[in-house]
């Protein structure tokens, strides 16, 4: 994607773009807390911030709007000159 789609789009005025998210508060990840609690024999809570977030430099989970934010910013006016990029929505992991 790193540019192959945006390159092919661009002259058109399409814009070409991808979020990265780590993990957002969905029913999904919710499922996956309470598959590893029990794995793992450790309360939910624990299983976020010792498994889920052990490796984030902000300890929480990321809220769908967060995500919904960025992409409702990249599909505006305002982001008409932004193409062939990757925003990571990570709590900081890429920081690592």
């Amino acid at each position: 994607m790193r540019g192959g789609r945006s390159l092919e789009a661009g002259p058109y005025g399409i814009t070409v773009n991808a979020i990265a998210p780590a993990y957002v508060r969905t029913p999904l990840v919710e499922n996956q807390i309470a598959d590893q609690a029990r794995t793992l024999s450790l309360p939910e809570s624990e299983v976020v911030e010792k498994v889920f977030l052990a490796q984030a430099a902000i300890k929480r989970l990321i809220e769908p709007e967060e995500v919904a934010a960025l992409a409702l910013f990249l599909a505006s006016e305002k982001a008409a000159a932004i193409t062939g990029a990757v925003f990571p929505i990570d709590l900081g992991w890429t920081a690592r």
